[in-house]
C-alpha cells in the first residue's frame, strides 16, 4: 500500500516539471514562429521565453497534469503583421504541436539509455523524461483537434472560406466549455490515447533504430 502511494507521489512530482516544460515549449514556439513571420506581438508581451509563469493557464495546466491533455494561455498574435495572414496563422498554430512532438523525440532519446539504470536518482530522471514524452505528445495531439480555441481550429480555418471565421468566434466559448466537459467525462480519452500511442510508437521506433 505504502509502496504504491510512494510511487504515485513520485510520478506526480516528476509530472510537474514535465508539464511546465511541455507547455512552455509549446507556447514559446508559437511566439517564435510568429516573430519569424513578422509579428513582434508575442515578443513585446514577453512570451518568447521558456518561463512557465508567462504561459500557464490554471485549468489547462491541471488538465495536462491529471489527464495528460491540456492547454496554456494563448500567445498574442496580430495577423495584420503577416504578409500572408491565413497561411501564417496556420504556421504559427502548427508550430506548437510540432514543437511538442520534437520535444518528445528528444526526451525519448534521453529516456531509453537511462531507463534500465539501477540508481534511484537516474530512474527518477528517466521517469520524468518519459512523462515529458507522453505529456508532450498528448499536448500536441489535443491541440490539433479542429475546434476553437485549439490550434487545430486555426489550421482548419486557413483552408475554409472566410464566412466560417465569425461562426467559430461566435460559438467559441460554448465549444470550449463543451470540450472541457467531454474531457472531464473521459469521452475523448480513447481517441486521444489512440493517436498518442501511434505517435509514441513511431518516435520510439526512430529512437531505437538510431540507438541500435
Amino acid at each position: 500500500m505504502f509502496s504504491y502511494l510512494n510511487s504515485q507521489l513520485i510520478q506526480l512530482l516528476v509530472s510537474v516539471p514535465a508539464v511546465l516544460l511541455c507547455l512552455s515549449v509549446h507556447e514559446a514556439c508559437h511566439g517564435y514562429m510568429a516573430y519569424a513571420l513578422g509579428d513582434p506581438t508575442a515578443k513585446h508581451a514577453g512570451r518568447l521565453t521558456l518561463d512557465p509563469i508567462r504561459h500557464l493557464d490554471p485549468i489547462g495546466t491541471i488538465c495536462l497534469l491529471f489527464f495528460h491533455v491540456g492547454w496554456a494561455k494563448p500567445v498574442p498574435v496580430n495577423p495584420g503583421n503577416f504578409k500572408h495572414p491565413r497561411r501564417d496563422i496556420a504556421l504559427v498554430s502548427l508550430a506548437g504541436p510540432v514543437s511538442n512532438f520534437l520535444l518528445a523525440l528528444v526526451a525519448l532519446f534521453l529516456y531509453y539509455p537511462l531507463r534500465l539504470a539501477e540508481s534511484s536518482i537516474v530512474m527518477t530522471i528517466a521517469l520524468m523524461l518519459y512523462m515529458v514524452a507522453v505529456m508532450s505528445i498528448g499536448l500536441g495531439v489535443f491541440n490539433l483537434i479542429p475546434v476553437p480555441p485549439l490550434d487545430g481550429s486555426k489550421i482548419l480555418l486557413s483552408f475554409l472560406p472566410r464566412k466560417y471565421e465569425w461562426k467559430f468566434a461566435q460559438y467559441q466559448q460554448y465549444i470550449q466549455f463543451g470540450l472541457l466537459i467531454l474531457l472531464v467525462l473521459g469521452v475523448l480519452n480513447t481517441p486521444i490515447r489512440f493517436f498518442v500511442n501511434i505517435i509514441y510508437q513511431g518516435l520510439a521506433s526512430i529512437v531505437l533504430a538510431v540507438l541500435g
